[in-house]
C-alpha cells in the first residue's frame, strides 16, 4: 500500500516498532537468565500459574486473524459469522480436561509427538510428525506474512522490511528467554490487546448505537441478519472442527500443558477460553457498523482498521497498530518456541543424539528456532499470496488427528491400527473434499472419516492399553 493510502505516517509506525522490539528483546533477554537445561527453556521449569496461564492461552490463540479476520467475516457472513468464528474458543475449553489427563498420565513428558510415540507406536509418531509440522510451519509462515502485509497497510512500512523486524524480534526473544520469555510477553501483549479491543468498541457505540446499527443492515444488507444464513450455518461447525483439531494436536497447547503447575492446566485453558471467546463478536461488531457510520471498505479484510481510524482517527490508528503487533508477536513466538521443542525431542533427541545432555539440547532447540527464523524469512520473503489456501488446506490433516488424540488419552481399546488409519484416510478424503466441494467442508469431512474408523476399531480391538507406559516419556 502506499504512504498516502496508509492509516499512520512511516515515522510514527518504525517508532512504535523499534519500541515495542525493544521491550520485549529486553523481557526475554530477562527472563533468559534462569534457563540452564532444555527443560527450563522448553518449558520453563513445569512452574507456570494461573494467572500467567491463563493470559498466554488467550493471547496465543488471539492472532492476527482474530483482530482481521474476525471483523471480516462478520462483514460477509453477518451476526453467525462472529458466532462461526467465536466457536474456536471451544478448543481451548475443551482441551482444559485433557491438559489436566495429559499431566496425570505424562507427568515428565515434553511433547505431543511424546503422546504419540509411546500411546500408538513408531509410524504413528511419524505421520503425526510429518502433519503437525506441515501445519505449524504453514501457521507460522502465514502469521509472518499477516505481519509484513499488516504492517504496510497500517503505516506504509515496506512488506519486507516489516515482515523481517517483527520476525527477527520473535526470535531473538524466544532465543533468549525460551517459553518463559514467551508466557510473559505473551501476559502483556494479552492485556494490550483485550484493553484496547475494549476501548474500540466503547469509542464505536459512542458514535453509532445498536439501534442505528441494526437499521442500516435491515436496509442495506438484510442477509447479515438472516437466522438461516447457509453459508454461514456450515461456517460453523467447520470452524469449530477445524478450532478443536488445531488445539488438540499442536505442541503449542501441549507444551503448555507440560508447563503449567501441578493442578493449574485445566483451570488456566477453561479461563482463556472464556478470556477469547467474546473478542471475536468485540471485533465483528466494529465491522457491523462500517454501514451506518458511512466508511468505504474496499477490502473486507481491512474493515476493522478502517473503522476504527474513522471514529478514533490517529489515536485509534495507533491503537490497531499496537493491538495487530501484539496478537502477531504472541502467535509467533509461541509456534518457533514449540516447534523449535518438538524437532529438538522428537528428532534430534529421539533419532539423533539419545544421549544429548540437558545443555546440549538447550543450546539446539536455540539454533532450531534461529533455523526455522530464516526458513519462515525466505518463504516470506517473495510474498506469496496464497498463504491462506495452504492454511486451509491444512483442515483436514488437522480434523483427521482429533479421534486418535481423544481417544488415545481416556480409552485403553484405541488402537495403532484405528489411529494410523484415521490419520490417512481422514486426511485423503478430506482433502478429496476439498478440491471436489470446497475447503468449508473439509475439516468436517475428514474428522468425521477419522471418527468412524478410529471408534470402529476401537469397538474390534482385544489390546488394552497399559498407561504407565506414558510415564516412560522422560
Amino acid at each position: 500500500m502506499s504512504v498516502e493510502q496508509a492509516l499512520l505516517p512511516p515515522w510514527l509506525g518504525w517508532t512504535l516498532l523499534l519500541g515495542f522490539s525493544v521491550l520485549w528483546i529486553g523481557l526475554g533477554v530477562y527472563w533468559g537468565r534462569r534457563n540452564t537445561s532444555f527443560e527450563d527453556h522448553a518449558l520453563a521449569g513445569r512452574n507456570i500459574g494461573l494467572a500467567l496461564g491463563s493470559a498466554t492461552a488467550a493471547a496465543t490463540w488471539i492472532t492476527s486473524n482474530t483482530t482481521m479476520l474476525a471483523p471480516q467475516m462478520a462483514l460477509q457472513l453477518g451476526v453467525w459469522g462472529m458466532l462461526a468464528y467465536s466457536t474456536a474458543s471451544l478448543g481451548l475449553f475443551l482441551f482444559a480436561p485433557m491438559a489436566t489427563r495429559i499431566r496425570q498420565l505424562m507427568p515428565t513428558g515434553y511433547t505431543s509427538g511424546d503422546f504419540f510415540r509411546l500411546r500408538y507406536g513408531r509410524v504413528a509418531w511419524g505421520i503425526f510428525l510429518a502433519f503437525t509440522l506441515f501445519y505449524s510451519l504453514t501457521w507460522l509462515v502465514s502469521m509472518a506474512m499477516a505481519g509484513g502485509i499488516l504492517l504496510n497497510t497500517l503505516s506504509g512500512i515496506p512488506y519486507g522490511w516489516g515482515m523481517s523486524v517483527i520476525l527477527a524480534v520473535c526470535v531473538a526473544y524466544t532465543m533468549r528467554g525460551g517459553l518463559g520469555a514467551v508466557i510473559g510477553t505473551d501476559f502483556i501483549q494479552s492485556l494490550i490487546i483485550i484493553i484496547g479491543i475494549v476501548v474500540v468498541g466503547i469509542a464505536v457505540l459512542a458514535h453509532v448505537g445498536v439501534d442505528e446499527i441494526h437499521a442500516n443492515l435491515a436496509r442495506e444488507r438484510p442477509e447479515l441478519l438472516d437466522v438461516l444464513f447457509p453459508a454461514a450455518l456450515m461456517a460453523i461447525f467447520n470452524n469449530l472442527l477445524f478450532g478443536l483439531g488445531e488445539v488438540f494436536h499442536n505442541n503449542v497447547w501441549w507444551s503448555r500443558a507440560f508447563a503449567f503447575r501441578e493442578g493449574v492446566a485445566g483451570k488456566a485453558f477453561a479461563l482463556g477460553g472464556l478470556i477469547w471467546f467474546p473478542i471475536p463478536f468485540a471485533a465483528g461488531f466494529i465491522a457491523l457498523a462500517s454501514g451506518a457510520l458511512d466508511v468505504p471498505v474496499p477490502s473486507a479484510d481491512m474493515v476493522g482498521p478502517l473503522v476504527v481510524a474513522k471514529v478514533l482517527g490517529i489515536g485509534g490508528a495507533v491503537g490497531i497498530f499496537v493491538i495487530v503487533f501484539c496478537s502477531l508477536a504472541s502467535s509467533i513466538d509461541s509456534l518457533l518456541a514449540a516447534t523449535s521443542d518438538l524437532l529438538t525431542e522428537d528428532v534430534y533427541r529421539r533419532l539423533l543424539r539419545p544421549s544429548a545432555s540437558p545443555e546440549t539440547l538447550k543450546a539446539t532447540a536455540q539454533w532450531i528456532t534461529l533455523g526455522l527464523g530464516l526458513f519462515t524469512w525466505l518463504v516470506c520473503l517473495p510474498r506469496i499470496g496464497t498463504l491462506a489456501s495452504v492454511l486451509f488446506f491444512a483442515g483436514p490433516l488437522v480434523g483427521a488427528m482429533i479421534w486418535p488424540i481423544v481417544t488415545g488419552l481416556y480409552w485403553r481399546r484405541a488402537s495403532t491400527t484405528g489411529a494410523v488409519g484415521g490419520m490417512l484416510l481422514g486426511a485423503g478424503v478430506g482433502l478429496i473434499s476439498y478440491f471436489a466441494i470446497g475447503f468449508y467442508v473439509a475439516s468436517l469431512v475428514a474428522t468425521a472419516v477419522s471418527m468412524v474408523w478410529v471408534l470402529a476399531c476401537a469397538l474390534l480391538s482385544r489390546s488394552r492399553f497399559d498407561w504407565s507406559q506414558l510415564r516412560e516419556a522422560s
